[in-house]
């Protein structure tokens, strides 16, 4: 029996370091190794369990978008002081207090103002003057739900001595002088109070009311500010969940499969039809981001949520940021037009790769008997001999990054030191060490790799088999960078073009009514289209590493095989030798697509 998926075990040299003279396949004499990096590992992801456990429980994602009230209450909660589950709205009811925080020496904070969840913003009457009270305690005998039925309104049942107090803007009752509209659940003042309910304010005897454009100002910087824009991204994400789910999930799963089917039974095409499906999909979805971004069409995204006056404009970071985005993408979508164009003439190359990699049989075992189920049983090998060599090989990937980024962190404050004129030795010095641990870390991700494959074949320890494929390597360096170039480059583009399509149909559910209105609104498609793309590219890696870690396995498996018979290869089929030994390569693939 033959498959796709790379060898495992086969004929090679026991684990024990002798040889087996009758070329059986590897499958016993094997020993568990590294045993103590597998204990550490466990361990590690034990704690992670339990602290992500904790966060699970005790936080609350509604913090990301919604404000607090001047009690101390999360607005749209309803395990607070009331029920405020209909009450999303943070609005602040002292305009003067708002003006306050607007002014460039004042150490008043808009957070401190006193503010109050409501369901809808307040708009100031044609004829009269509205009134937003603090929540029905105390002497106010008046349900909440009856509180709501009145919007917010019980100034004339007051007492004289309450209602002089509301009349100086120190409650229960505060007046809506000034229109508001819903920007991202806050109330957005704008700075431009009403006639009526001014003059009628002034008429009662209230306090001067200051018409000035801190009050829109104010808000309008909270609301836009780098963190509270950071956090409606991080719930856009939460709310875009089933997008996600669709998107980011199921669709690169259902993708990925279909294309290692078509590259396995349509090779010759594959990668013509891959370049031409990239490029389709770049120039889509760079198009949707035009669309959101308002330079096509009339579907830009608005920070107001439900419907507003016309003459109503709120500018928001995050078309800021869509604009960039497009800038991003075309930039992006040039160069990879004019890439594909350079790869045209290359393509002969990478169908013979695939052909030689991607669908080969097992190396070593080709003309000997293999298990029914050859996946399941090198899984349980895996289980049972290497998990402690796979832990330690991922331990030390991880102790380099965080080497990297302390080093990162060192750099930014020698970076720091020399803006203040301290000399540039210190810049150097680290920029020298960034370069150098960059370095050595791509160096162990490559050696893990190759690492990860010997251990399988042979069952050796990590840095045993670490050895024997830095060996191989450093001896077949040529033959093996020809072969890898080309193919990685066209599975890199497979990758790009399952995630791409994840990207383009996240974009189409996210332009439905569901995410466009009142409490399913997403501030941005940006950020839940690049969640769904990262997604779909992990996926896509997980699946293509399928491939890729064939195309590594055949070839390491080809230079040992060559390596142990003078340089000719005895288990090969003769497509590999072809492109791996022949010089004129161009000359063995035009035979090869004749043929």
């Amino acid at each position: 029996m033959r498959g796709p998926f790379g060898p495992v075990m086969g004929k090679y040299p026991s684990s024990d370091g002798g040889s087996n003279g009758n070329n059986d396949i590897i499958k016993h004499n094997r020993k568990c190794k590294d045993l103590v990096f597998l204990v550490i590992f466990i361990a590690f992801w034990v704690a992670m369990i339990v602290n992500s456990s904790i966060g699970f429980n005790q936080g609350n994602p509604l913090r990301l978008n919604y404000g607090l009230d001047y009690k101390g209450n999360l607005c749209g909660e309803k395990h607070g002081d009331f029920d405020l589950r209909e009450l999303e709205l943070r609005y602040w009811l002292n305009p003067n207090q708002v003006y306050q925080t607007g002014l460039k020496d004042s150490k008043f904070q808009l957070s401190n103002a006193r503010s109050i969840c409501l369901m809808d913003c307040p708009i100031p009457s044609e004829d009269s003057l509205d009134w937003v009270c603090d929540y029905p305690e105390g002497d106010i005998n008046l349900s909440l739900e009856h509180w709501k039925d009145r919007n917010y309104d019980y100034f004339a049942d007051l007492t004289p001595q309450l209602r002089n107090t509301s009349l100086k803007l120190q409650g229960p009752c505060y007046p809506v002088i000034f229109p508001s509209v819903n920007v991202y659940w806050t109330c957005q003042f704008i700075a431009r109070a009403s006639n009526v309910s001014l003059t009628h304010w002034e008429e009662m005897g209230g306090v001067k009311v200051i018409e000035d454009i801190a009050i829109d100002k104010s808000i309008h910087r909270s609301i836009n500010s780098r963190s509270s824009v950071l956090k409606r991204y991080v719930a856009d994400v939460g709310k875009a969940w089933p997008v996600l789910l669709v998107c980011g999930g199921f669709l690169p799963l259902f993708l990925s499969i279909i294309w290692l089917l078509m590259i396995r039974h349509f090779v010759a095409g594959m990668p013509y039809i891959t370049l031409i499906l990239f490029n389709i999909l770049i120039i889509s979805v760079t198009m949707f981001y035009y669309l959101k971004a308002g330079w096509i069409g009339n579907d830009a995204v608005s920070p107001i949520i439900g419907e507003h006056d016309s003459y109503y404009h709120v500018s928001a970071r995050e078309v800021n940021h869509l604009h960039a985005a497009a800038v991003l993408m075309t930039v992006l979508m040039i160069i990879a037009f004019l890439c594909s164009i350079a790869m045209a003439r290359r393509i002969l190359m990478a169908t013979s790769v695939l052909k030689a990699s991607s669908v080969a049989s097992y190396y070593w075992a080709r003309d000997a008997e293999i298990q029914l189920l050859p996946v399941f049983s090198s899984m349980k090998c895996l289980v049972q001999y290497s998990l402690g060599s796979i832990a330690l090989g991922s331990l030390i990937v991880s102790f380099f990054e965080s080497i990297r980024c302390i080093l990162e962190a060192i750099c930014r404050k020698m970076k720091q030191i020399t803006s203040y004129g301290h000399g540039h030795g210190g810049s150097w010095a680290g920029k020298t060490m960034m370069y150098c641990v960059r370095c050595i870390g791509w160096i162990i991700r490559c050696v893990n790799r190759n690492a990860y494959i010997m251990i399988a074949i042979t069952g050796k320890g990590f840095f045993k088999s670490s050895e024997i494929a830095t060996e191989l390597i450093m001896s077949n360096i040529v033959r093996i960078g020809k072969v890898n170039v080309i193919g990685d480059v066209i599975l890199f583009i497979g990758k790009l073009c399952v995630s791409l399509s994840s990207a383009l149909f996240a974009f189409l559910m996210l332009d439905t009514h569901k995410y466009k209105s009142a409490h399913n609104k997403i501030s941005s498609p940006l950020f839940p289209v690049l969640v769904c793309w990262g997604f779909g590219y992990i996926i896509a890696s997980l699946f293509f590493g399928v491939v890729e870690m064939s195309i590594d396995t055949i070839i390491l498996s080809f230079c040992k095989d060559s390596d142990e018979h003078q340089g000719n290869a005895q288990y090969a089929p003769p497509l590999l030798i072809q492109t791996l030994n022949d010089q004129n390569e161009m000359q063995t693939l035009t035979q090869n697509s004749e043929e």
